[in-house]
């Protein structure tokens, strides 16, 4: 399989995930291999890695199991009936606990139908005999809609689940810290309230969040996370404790007093940016209709697509020097390749020549 490594995008869009066609060309570097170590996924959403076996979470309610070359697809059995034909929605995020090994159990986040609403929550799984059992429900009744769901999982460097919810399309919620949408959650294990929250007895972490997607931590603490923008202006945020995000108040360069800016925006251009992975100085973002694997340098604050060609990316992992990521071309809103959706591997040493 055939990567492209690029040094500008040409992509002007107007509205994060739609489809609009590159309106100038692409400046194309040397090719770079990129291998695909599994295929015919079915809208991949999460990535794990423990050793040398991979687990992937896919919107239709189930997770593949990669290895030794081989895929294998593992039921999910949830409690409610996934919302999987729901734009965006279904299941999402999905974790291994840190012990793994020894408890085979994972967190996941995804999206249900019950009597006319619609939620997200966020629960813990047990795996028994290759199928995922839904044990024990940490978080409920976060805010859902056609779109906006957030959905990403990730376990924190002080052993904290964090929960991304997105706005469900109500812009208001998300300055409202009596609701969980629009917001980064922290919950202790156990689906419990950390003490140490930054709001008493609240699971609400920080706010003012249109549609995060993508949460991550550099080697010295640093929380970062990546977040779907109106009419572009994506962002790349650093995270703290109790601080508002501006979301609807503000986007891009915009600033209000007692209200966070980016570290990083799109602008007019679109990224619709998701998983997220932080190394020596480095972002490295999954972006879905910047169809790329996005760079990003702390240092020089500069950002330039690192790979492209394969359509939408919707998570990315990091190995040392190897760079792994899904394609999300089957969502409805890419167009497929011959046996997408895969997992690819590049070398990230094999970039830089």
């Amino acid at each position: 399989m055939m990567l492209f490594v690029v040094g500008c995008s040409g992509e002007n869009q107007e509205q994060s995930e739609q489809t609009k066609p590159s309106e100038e060309p692409v400046a194309v570097v040397e090719p770079v291999e990129a291998d695909a170590l599994a295929k015919n996924l079915r809208i991949p959403w999460a990535m794990n890695k423990r050793n040398d076996t991979f687990y992937l979470s896919e919107r239709v309610g189930s997770v593949v199991k990669v290895e030794n070359g081989g895929q294998t697809r593992q039921n999910v059995v949830l409690e409610k009936e996934i919302a999987s034909t729901v734009p965006e929605a279904g299941l999402l995020g999905f974790v291994l606990a840190t012990d793994f090994d020894h408890s085979q159990k994972a967190f996941a986040y995804y999206t249900y139908r019950e009597n006319d609403q619609q939620f997200n929550r966020v629960v813990e799984l047990s795996l028994n005999r290759n199928e995922w059992h839904e044990t024990k429900v940490l978080l409920d009744q976060i805010p859902s809609d056609r779109v906006h769901h957030g959905g990403r999982l990730a376990l924190g460097p002080d052993g904290k689940l964090y929960a991304t919810a997105g706005d469900a399309s109500q812009p208001d919620l998300a300055q409202d810290l009596k609701s969980l949408a629009g917001k980064i959650l922290r919950m202790n294990v156990d689906g419990s309230v950390p003490e140490d929250n930054p709001f008493p007895d609240s699971y609400v972490y920080s706010y003012g969040h249109r549609n995060p997607q993508g949460i991550g931590w550099a080697e010295d603490g640093t929380m970062y996370a990546s977040e779907h923008g109106p009419n572009a202006h994506d962002e790349i945020n650093v995270i703290e404790a109790g601080k508002n995000y501006g979301w609807p108040k503000i986007v891009g360069d915009q600033s209000l007093e007692g209200l966070e800016q980016p570290l990083f925006h799109s602008g007019s251009d679109t990224w619709a940016p998701s998983g997220l992975v932080v190394s020596e100085g480095k972002l490295y973002v999954a972006t879905l209709r910047g169809n790329s694997v996005r760079e990003f340098d702390l240092e020089t604050k500069t950002t330039n697509e690192l790979v492209t060609g394969l359509g939408r990316i919707r998570d990315v992992w990091l190995e040392g020097s190897e760079l792994y990521f899904v394609s999300n071309n089957t969502d409805g809103r890419g167009t497929p390749l011959e046996e997408d959706d895969k997992l690819y591997r590049v070398n990230l040493s094999a970039l830089a020549e």
